[in-house]
């Protein structure tokens, strides 16, 4: 594919160079001078398209030269809508969720259940999960002498990365784009810091969103997503209930009083929002330095070209405002969604693309709930002026 596509530009680029260097020629004749300055800005296209194809092909000899970016974040915080954003620009690819990182990171419905609710097939664990649990490779590195007077764990990391490098950069190789990123929702408090250990040159992009409506958005996900215990899931039959009453007559529910949560399931997600939200926020720029940087779900809604051009920069991506004005606009929510920003549809992945709307929906016996587990870190990111809400 990439011979054919250089095969392609090649020819393009020596016949716009032939007619430019007979622009003395045809200068004088009425109206050249735009159709040259047309010319040089095609010559100039292909030829720089023509140069990351060539750079690409040879991806996987300089890896160490591959500019590695991580996006982080708690699952329903605006991780994906930041990777399609990412992902439009020219030179950036970033275009999957690997689940690389989390030595603890275990699927605990794969043994039961190996198919999810949309047919797809599940994953026991992260890739650093599942090379730490193979037996026979824990027992061939422990044997061989290569590497049996070494920690085996210590292996497993160092193995983790080398594959982590070599999916991505085989991809990229691919594109011709030069610059590589993950999708990584953040699955425990230490995600950031194993990132460090294993890619301190890797940059991390943290995007946070208030917990609260994180919480709201990660219910409606679950009661999509999740399977019920019946079948091997973790979907309670409350939840069940709560989530067809809910659909049925979604104001009615809302005006009733009733809470969208298990009073578990809320004070689940608040303590993994401080936990794992917190850590990453306090840590981060101590274990990567410059190489991490945070932004908020919300500012993206109110700001998103401003904030994409700052993100494009520390990527080390071009942020003219053309580009970052066609990334921003081809992932809209009413560009994505079909519908108006804040009209509900509870069964669909992008909901309802808005801030603030746990307003709305807390109850408060939530607001107790959450504030008391998560209270302080809303007041830390700004979210709260007090414990006044």
């Amino acid at each position: 594919m990439m011979k054919d596509i250089k095969a392609f530009l090649g020819p393009k680029v020596g016949l716009t160079r032939d007619i430019l260097s007979r622009d003395e020629d045809i200068r004088s004749e009425p109206g050249k001078d735009q159709e040259i300055t047309r010319l040089r800005l095609r010559l100039a296209e292909a030829e720089e398209q023509l140069a990351r194809l060539k750079a690409g092909g040879s991806v996987g000899i300089q890896r160490g030269d591959i500019p590695i970016f991580f996006v982080v974040g708690r699952p329903k915080s605006g991780t994906t809508w930041l990777r399609r954003m990412l992902d439009q620009h020219p030179e950036v690819l970033c275009h999957g969720e690997g689940r690389f990182f989390g030595r603890d990171d275990k699927d605990p419905n794969f043994e039961n259940v190996r198919v999810n609710s949309k047919g797809q097939m599940m994953r026991p664990g992260s890739l650093h999960y599942t090379l730490g649990e193979y037996e026979n490779l824990r027992i061939w590195l422990q044997r061989t002498w290569w590497s049996r007077d070494g920690d085996v764990d210590e292996h497993i990391a160092c193995l983790t990365r080398e594959a982590v490098h070599y999916f991505l950069a085989r991809k990229l190789s691919e594109t011709g784009k030069r610059i590589v990123g993950d999708k990584t929702p953040l699955q425990s408090a230490q995600t950031v810091s194993e990132i460090a250990s294993m890619f301190p040159e890797a940059k991390v992009v943290h995007i946070i969103r208030d917990g609260r409506d994180q919480a709201v958005s990660h219910a409606h996900h679950r009661w999509n997503r999740v399977r019920p215990v019946e079948e091997g899931g973790r979907l309670t039959l409350e939840e069940r209930d709560k989530r067809d009453r809910y659909r049925e007559n979604p104001e009615g529910f809302v005006a009733s009083g009733e809470s969208i949560f298990s009073d578990q399931h809320l004070i689940g997600a608040a303590k993994g929002w401080c936990s794992q939200v917190g850590t990453t926020h306090r840590e981060g720029t101590s274990v990567l330095g410059d190489g991490y940087t945070e932004v908020y779900y919300e500012d993206l809604l109110e700001r998103p070209e401003e904030e994409m051009g700052r993100l494009f920069r520390f990527l080390g991506a071009r942020d003219d405002e053309r580009v970052v004005r066609r990334c921003v606009e081809r992932n809209r929510f009413e560009e994505v969604a079909r519908r108006q920003a804040g009209s509900e549809d509870s069964t669909s992945f992008l909901r309802k693309g808005i801030a603030g709307d746990w307003r709305s929906v807390f109850t408060e016996c939530d607001k107790t709930i959450y504030k008391e587990i998560a209270g302080d870190l809303l007041i830390e990111l700004g979210y709260e002026k007090d414990n006044n809400w």
